[in-house]
């Protein structure tokens, strides 16, 4: 029995001296990082990304436009919309 707790007990030294320690290091780095936000440069992006996905709605939007006058059954045709109950 003493062997197996000895077999036990070292690696939950180790565990404490080592792996802790950077556990909580890490763990309270990244909640401040939360807390601060996003940074300039990542508004940017955020910002770019989100005019980008406002330009593909657009031409969503006109896509449907166009099928609407060409396909006007094209919602309504099953083979399109991918159900095959």
């Amino acid at each position: 029995m003493s062997m197996l707790a000895g077999l036990l007990v070292i690696p939950a030294i180790l565990f404490v001296l080592f792996v802790a320690p950077i556990w909580l290091f890490l763990h309270y780095r990244s909640g401040r990082q939360v807390e601060q936000g996003l940074s300039d440069q990542e508004r940017a992006r955020l910002k770019a990304l989100l005019a980008q996905a406002e330009l593909l709605q657009e031409r969503v939007h006109t896509l449907e436009r166009l099928l609407d006058v060409e396909v006007p059954e094209w919602r309504d045709d099953e083979s399109l919309s991918g159900d095959k109950s």
